[in-house]
């Protein structure tokens, strides 16, 4: 891989967040210098649905050389960017609730129409966090149970409807954020549990979200002492490939955590976490801030790697085609629809089957 030709690409790792409505002009500077795998929308990027589409339109193309992923959190419940006239969903909970793999279906598949109606190809969901521990501050009802069973069962059913659909789904957040005490945005959680039950328990929805083809699975920034007992997850091999890539077999995208969340940031700069988190496994960075200069010094930092360290540059070939196998295979159709408009795009949003299903979950609250 020539010098040139790393910088043109290097960026097709990174998934952006960024500040306001329209593409800023640093993010197109950005694209032009490295590439740009995509970026994710926040509340603050949209508007109305209109607007969404036109900006996902233009996101898409930012990088010449490769479509873009459009992404987003919207899960349900309080992780939701797009809200009303967006049909405005219950939490994932009320699915687990209702036991309903026919539900957890017509879900999915809205939820895929609407996503798709405004140009965005990659959902942060589901979460395959088990909710074992009430004082959980950060997942909660975000999670669509409190066994393993119910979590796999029907993680598997959203995977598969919001993928037939045309929407990249993610299984998160491995090897399992379900039973922490504190918040991941603000410190590192702890999860002291032995190998032999992350197997049993934590791990089967993620077996579950892998067999049904889930294209992406987000890692979680947790210290699991009895799995590596010197790094977070997200920044160690021994979890993100022993684990993930060659224990349970997953072959797809494994996407970080947003890397500047303090249970990393809090003491490792973000281009140090960069270079880890691609070391460790990981194909696709989350940096969600919307920091030009943070961005940019974190691809710097995985030029200089590659330009340095044959073994790294190879791990980072591997994360490319990672990323092209997955784009080819969800965003060869999409990526030159023209935004829809007005009443065409009205008539998706909020529509009554939508509706309708919305208020049967609602029924499990």
């Amino acid at each position: 891989m020539s010098p040139l030709s790393i910088r043109r690409q290097i960026g097709q790792l990174l998934i952006a967040g960024f500040k306001g409505t329209q593409v800023p002009v640093e993010l197109r500077s950005l694209a032009r210098e490295f590439g740009l795998g995509g970026t994710i929308l926040f509340a603050r990027n949209i508007e109305a649905p209109e607007q969404v589409a036109e900006l996902s339109y233009e996101l898409a193309r930012v990088s010449p050389e490769m479509p873009g992923w459009v992404s987003v959190d919207q899960e349900g419940g309080r992780v939701a960017r797009l809200k009303a006239p967006f049909t405005e969903w219950p939490p994932m909970a009320t699915i687990g609730r209702s036991g309903d793999a026919r539900l957890a279906e017509q879900f999915a598949k809205a939820l895929a129409a609407e996503l798709k109606s405004v140009g965005i190809t990659l959902d942060f969901a589901p979460v395959l966090d088990i909710h074992t521990n009430p004082k959980n501050p950060v997942i909660g009802d975000r999670a669509l149970g409190e066994t393993a069973k119910t979590v796999a069962e029907l993680g598997a059913v959203i995977v598969r409807a919001l993928q037939a659909e045309g929407i990249a789904a993610c299984g998160k957040h491995f090897p399992g954020h379900g039973d922490t005490n504190t918040d991941s945005h603000l410190e590192l959680p702890l999860v002291e549990h032995p190998p032999e039950l992350l197997r049993e328990r934590e791990f089967e929805p993620f077996r579950a979200a892998i067999a049904a083809g889930v294209a992406t699975i987000m890692t979680a920034h947790v210290f699991v002492p009895s799995l590596d007992d010197q790094r977070p997850a997200t920044l160690s091999r021994r979890v993100v490939t022993g684990l993930l890539r060659q224990e349970l077999g997953f072959e797809g995208v494994i996407v970080s955590d947003d890397l500047e969340m303090k249970a990393l940031a809090a003491d490792r700069a973000v281009p140090d976490s960069a270079v880890q988190a691609v070391e460790a496994g990981c194909d696709a960075l989350l940096i969600c801030a919307g920091d030009y200069d943070v961005q940019a010094a974190a691809l710097e930092a995985l030029v200089r790697t590659v330009e340095t360290d044959p073994a790294f540059a190879r791990r980072v070939d591997d994360a490319l085609t990672r990323n092209r196998r997955a784009k080819e295979r969800f965003l060869g159709a999409t990526v030159g629809a023209a935004p829809l408009t007005g009443r065409a795009l009205a008539r998706v949003l909020g529509q009554d089957v939508h509706r309708r299903t919305a208020e049967e979950m609602a029924r499990f609250a």
